[in-house]
């Protein structure tokens, strides 16, 4: 889960870094990247444009993943401006401006999505749920605890036992109207 939540920065750095590495390929960054050392892997300068791209679509993947999470528009839409910059720079003009301004915006997508990321998890959970029994349809709102995962609950008018479906965590997340308080904060839970 912390590397899909990363992916964006993941890409967009780490294309920063490959270009970095090819000084004959990105001036700019190949200085950066000589004063870091990193002029040595120059000799796979090839090799490294097409990391570049594979980084650059690994940003973009993180972006739309990261907006899946948190429904924010504007970074992926500024995401996807960076990765039609980059490619465009490389299948139809070779621009360096173009380049240097997709990874630029990339990179600001990345710290835009974590800016939001951290205000996200500084929100409170909602601890109320209403479970519906799937025998019978009763419906019951319940008061989630935080401290623990509620492995079963007893429908009050049919006595059916629930218990989580695979691969959920607790009856909230299974049956619930609202998930338990670790899922809604992208924590681990207790399962």
């Amino acid at each position: 889960m912390k590397i899909a939540q990363n992916l964006d920065k993941i890409g967009s750095l780490g294309a920063v870094i490959a270009a970095a590495m090819a000084p004959c390929c990105f001036p700019l960054l190949g200085i950066i990247g000589t004063a870091l050392g990193l002029g040595a892997m120059e000799r796979f300068a090839p090799q490294l444009q097409y990391a570049v791209q594979i980084l650059i679509t690994i940003a973009w993947v993180g972006a739309v993943i990261a907006f899946r999470h948190h429904r924010v528009l504007w970074p992926l839409l500024l995401a996807t401006v960076g990765t039609v910059l980059c490619f465009a720079h490389y299948y139809i003009h070779y621009s360096e401006l173009m380049i240097y301004t997709g990874f630029a915006v990339l990179v600001a997508s990345g710290v835009w999505n974590s800016v939001i990321r951290v205000g996200l998890s500084q929100k409170r959970p909602i601890l109320e749920s209403t479970i519906t029994c799937p025998s019978c349809g009763y419906q019951q709102t319940e008061m989630m605890p935080t401290d623990a995962c509620q492995y079963f609950w007893d429908c009050p008018k049919c006595g059916q036992k629930l218990k989580p479906k695979q691969g959920d965590c607790c009856v909230f997340c299974s049956y619930g109207s609202v998930p338990c308080p670790p899922i809604q904060l992208d924590s681990a839970c207790c399962a």
